[in-house]
Parts: structure tokens; C-alpha cells; sequence
């Protein structure tokens, strides 16, 4: 790998890196932006989220984008925007996305401070004919998912846990088999990607890096930042290109101040091994 480059810098936090349609788009928390850079580093507002702290984006097949936050919504071709699916029965507030290549919908969230009774993340299932169910609970904040390029995998990054767990994917878009996919002792995984060895890239804003890992526990891969990485991505034209969304973090009681401060960046180093599966 060669060094970190910057390519956007001046942001507030930056979330949820997906490669879309030759850029980078992502959620730029504390605005109510998300944004689409090339790389060449030229960007531009390309549609309007929530504006707080905790949401992401990702696609349907049919290129209508998923919005989460205290809801699920999804931008219309006419710039509407309407509620995807009501989650409310389930829980309040959504935070990571990941639509899988059948068009299954993946969503976390639920109460993310530490429970009396043991965790309370959940993952919801939104499937293609709209019908919604929660299909896991117990999660120690879950944050970051993927699913693997034959869809039978969903991956989620446990950041109070410090590991990444793994589900079975049934063909209803169910999940089952829970596991333990890689530990990641003294580590808080956020955002991930995938990639063609069957690794995953996982960045932590504490440790203020971005990790490579194999299933089982294996560290193949660390980038040292100067500030925290809040998620990763692999892009580009031949998904070689890990692009790294970091910021300074100073806790939520001084989420407006580190807002102003515009410490976010997006940086970009090349990557060994394409990217694969979604997003």
C-alpha cells in the first residue's frame, strides 16, 4: 500500500462511504448533506439527508436511495421523499444500511447506551415485496454491515463487543447461525467493507485506524490515522481504492464545536484486493 492522500477535507462528520456510479458518496453528519466526490477530489451536494449525527445511505436496485435516521425514507426520481417502510414497531432510530444484491434491506439500531437487561441493538429486514421483521437482537452497538457477494453472509461490526459477528443469510432474507466472525480485542469496529479475499476493512475512531482482517481474527492490514475513523470503503475503477472517512472525535457534548471545526476528511490509499459484495 502506498501513503494516505486527502482527497475532500473541510467537512464536518463523515459516515457511511458508498461507491456509487463512479464516486464516492457519503453521509456528511451535523449538515443535512450527502455528497458526491470523483476522484479527483471534485464534489458536490448531490441530495439532502437528516442533518444530525447517526444515519447512513445506501441503494435499491432500481437506483432509489435509502435514507436512515429516526426513519427509513427513500428519494423518489421526482425528488420526493417518502417513508421506505414503518419500522417504528421495532425500534426508534436507525443508524447502519445494506441493501444485498437480491434487494433485501438491512437496517440496524435500538438503544445503543448500555442496558441494564444485556444489549439491545436489533437488525430489521425490509424485503423487496415491502414486508418488515426484526431478524436479530442482542447487539452491543451495532454499527457497520456487509453481506458477502453470494448473499449469504450479513456481517455486522460490534463496536462495544469488539468483534465482528456473522449471520447465516436463508433465502427469505432471514438471518440464523449466529457466530463470532473475527474478535477485535482493545478495538470498537464502525463502518466496513468487503473485499475479493474475503477480508474486512473496519475502521475505529478510537484508535483512530482503519484494519484489515481475515475471518478468525487474523490482522492482515493496519493504517495509522491522525484522527478517528469513522467508516471505509473500496471504490474506484478497478475497487482498488480504500477511501477512509475520519474526523476528530470529542464525545457528543462537543459534537457542535468539532462540527465548526470542519476536522473531517476524506483520504484515499490504494488497497491490495478489490472490493466485493455489498455496498
Amino acid at each position: 500500500m502506498n501513503e494516505l492522500r486527502v482527497l475532500l477535507r473541510d467537512l464536518a462528520y463523515v459516515e457511511s462511504p458508498r461507491w456509487h456510479e463512479g464516486r464516492l458518496w457519503f453521509a456528511h453528519w451535523g449538515t443535512d448533506e450527502i455528497i458526491a466526490v470523483d476522484l479527483e477530489g471534485r464534489s458536490e451536494v448531490a441530495a439532502n439527508g437528516p442533518g444530525d449525527l447517526g444515519w447512513s445511505i445506501d441503494w435499491l436496485p432500481d437506483g432509489r436511495l435509502l435514507v436512515t435516521g429516526p426513519e427509513l425514507v427513500r428519494h423518489e426520481p421526482d425528488g420526493s421523499v417518502v417513508q421506505h417502510a414503518d419500522l417504528s414497531d421495532i425500534a426508534d432510530g436507525w443508524n447502519e444500511i445494506v441493501v444485498d444484491g437480491r434487494g433485501n434491506v438491512y437496517v440496524n439500531g435500538g438503544n445503543f447506551a448500555p442496558a441494564e437487561n444485556g444489549p439491545a441493538g436489533v437488525v430489521a429486514l425490509i424485503r423487496p415485496d415491502g414486508s418488515v421483521r426484526q431478524v436479530a437482537d442482542g447487539l452491543a452497538f451495532p454499527n457497520g454491515m456487509a453481506v458477502t457477494p453470494d448473499n449469504r453472509t450479513l456481517i455486522v461490526a460490534e463496536s462495544w463487543a469488539e468483534q465482528l459477528t456473522a449471520f447465516d443469510v436463508a433465502d427469505d432474507g432471514t438471518l440464523s447461525g449466529r457466530r463470532l466472525w473475527a474478535a477485535t480485542p482493545g478495538d470498537h469496529p464502525d463502518g466496513i467493507c468487503l473485499d475479493a479475499d474475503g477480508a474486512v476493512w473496519y475502521a475505529d475512531v478510537g484508535n483512530a485506524h482503519c484494519v484489515r482482517v481475515r475471518e478468525g481474527g487474523e490482522v492482515l492490514t493496519t493504517v495509522a490515522l491522525d484522527r478517528g475513523a469513522f467508516a471505509c470503503m473500496l471504490g474506484g475503477g478497478d475497487g482498488r481504492t480504500l477511501f477512509v472517512l475520519a474526523a476528530e472525535w470529542r464525545g457528543f457534548e462537543h459534537a457542535a464545536e468539532a462540527i465548526a471545526d470542519r476536522t473531517g476528511q476524506v483520504l484515499v490509499v490504494n488497497a491490495l484486493s478489490p472490493r466485493a459484495g455489498w455496498p
